[in-house]
């Protein structure tokens, strides 16, 4: 739809169901679109933050933040710049990672990160496969990958992480 309509600015939820964002941004780069992509989300901590604009965003903005950021974020975008919301801290967001990380989601890697949140939607491998232009061999090389990362053991251990750890919509 984005290559059809061919908008200036997306804005881009990076929780929508059933959408992998990360995805889109990088298809929106892939196909060399010329609509520059804002996204827009809960999360502002480092990883999600970069992994959002290494993929292509070329704005992030946090829903807590007001409507003249909003707009602030538009005017910057359009002028050919990035806009990165200000309650980020861009001193941490840039600085080297740290040695110790806080949550256990953010030693994996984007693609693991994708693979993790469909495979807690109950979604098969070879559905994933499909949604992110993969082989389900290489679904399964990234499941075993983000198991083993996680030194969980199976799905069922995955959807029960992603609920303890608030990272599903069936967490409250």
């Amino acid at each position: 739809m984005v290559q059809r309509m061919n908008p200036d600015i997306l804005l881009l939820d990076l929780n929508l169901p059933g959408l992998m964002p990360l995805e889109i941004l990088r298809r929106a780069r892939q196909y060399a679109l010329a609509t520059r992509i804002i996204v827009m989300a809960v999360r502002g901590d480092r990883k999600t933050v970069l992994d959002s604009l290494r993929a292509g965003a070329s704005g992030y903005i946090l829903k807590s933040g007001s409507a003249r950021q909003l707009e602030d974020a538009f005017k910057q975008i359009l002028r050919g710049g990035t806009y990165v919301s200000p309650i980020i801290e861009l001193t941490k967001l840039f600085a080297p990672p740290p040695i110790e990380r806080c949550h256990p989601i953010e030693n994996l890697s984007s693609r693991e990160q994708q693979v993790f949140s469909l495979l807690v939607e109950g979604i098969r491998a070879r559905e994933i496969a499909a949604r992110l232009s993969l082989s389900p061999k290489t679904v399964d090389t990234y499941r075993a990958s983000l198991m083993r990362k996680l030194d969980i053991h199976d799905v069922p251990g995955l959807v029960k992480f992603a609920i303890q750890h608030k990272m599903t919509q069936l967490s409250g």
